[in-house]
């Protein structure tokens, strides 16, 4: 498969300035593996993310099936939330149906799953505690996405795991982490994610129906479900269509700001030194380090 190069003056030929040379002698030799392989399968992608950002918890990813995938066992016990079904998908692949979602009808309601009389009454008691807080007014919910496609199952697992497509891949990050996966996200969908809050569980809809990617900073119920959604941990939704496309970006942007981040630590080392280096200078302190 042909891809073109993210540098395209690397390997071309083409007579580069020798300040340009300098920097790109050193991308060339990071993105020559990138150039020459082939899109990678769900397992490479995990690999391939995990290792390019330092994911600490695997690609979750979500699926909704009318038809229960071959070899795969359906939920068993209770679960206080659907968001806590993120946690247990790091390490298993399973199918839930709509009544295992129903101790959680905010969920079942963005996942448009099916709702019994005693699930549609939580969700309205649950709503007026919401508008008495404030906390969700009866003109915010609207704005809540609720989940287009519709199905008998939600199939949860590792990425690296999923039998069937997937329609939405859930990142568990940190800080610098989202910095690199909002500018793949900018060069592959013309503008920036959103940063959304309550609640968590939204943010699948939101990737699933829209197509692009979002950022969710999780909420209260969800911080208080699941164990690995810590403090300083967000949640990234990217539509399963686009991940082998994304994955690319961010392996092509994590070595970007992996050497960039030198050439301004060595900068600033300079000019706190009381140097004046010209940016061909810093260029090749960066080659020389």
């Amino acid at each position: 498969m042909y891809r073109a190069h993210p540098f395209p003056d690397v390997g071309t030929g083409t007579r580069i300035p020798a300040h340009r040379s300098i920097i790109h002698g050193v991308i060339a030799t990071a993105t020559m593996d990138w150039y020459r392989s082939e899109m990678p399968s769900y397992p490479q992608i995990e690999k391939m993310l995990t290792e390019a950002i330092g994911l600490t918890q695997p690609p979750v990813a979500i699926s909704v099936t009318d038809e229960l995938p071959a070899g795969v066992p359906v939920w068993s016990g209770a679960s206080p939330a659907g968001c806590r079904f993120w946690q247990e998908a790091g390490s298993r692949v399973f199918a839930t149906t709509a009544g295992d979602h129903e101790r959680c009808a905010i969920g079942q309601y963005t996942h448009a799953l099916e709702m019994s009389p005693g699930a549609s009454t939580d969700l309205q008691d649950t709503l007026k505690v919401f508008a008495d807080l404030t906390y969700v007014r009866d003109e915010d919910l609207a704005a809540i996405p609720v989940l287009q496609a519709k199905g008998r199952y939600v199939i949860y697992g590792p990425l690296a795991q999923m039998p069937v497509p997937a329609a939405v891949v859930l990142l568990f990050v940190k800080a610098s982490q989202t910095l690199i996966l909002s500018e793949a996200s900018q060069q592959l969908e013309g503008g920036l994610p959103p940063a959304m809050g309550r609640p968590a569980c939204a943010v699948v809809p939101q990737a699933s129906n829209t197509g692009r990617s979002a950022l969710s900073l999780g909420c209260c119920g969800a911080r208080a479900y699941l164990d690995i959604l810590t403090d300083d941990v967000a949640l990234y939704a990217v539509p399963g269509a686009s991940i082998e496309a994304f994955t690319d970006r961010v392996v092509a942007l994590s070595k970007a700001n992996g050497i960039l981040t030198q050439f301004h630590q060595i900068r600033r080392r300079d000019i706190e030194a009381g140097k004046q280096p010209t940016i061909k200078e810093s260029l090749a302190a960066m080659s020389g380090s």
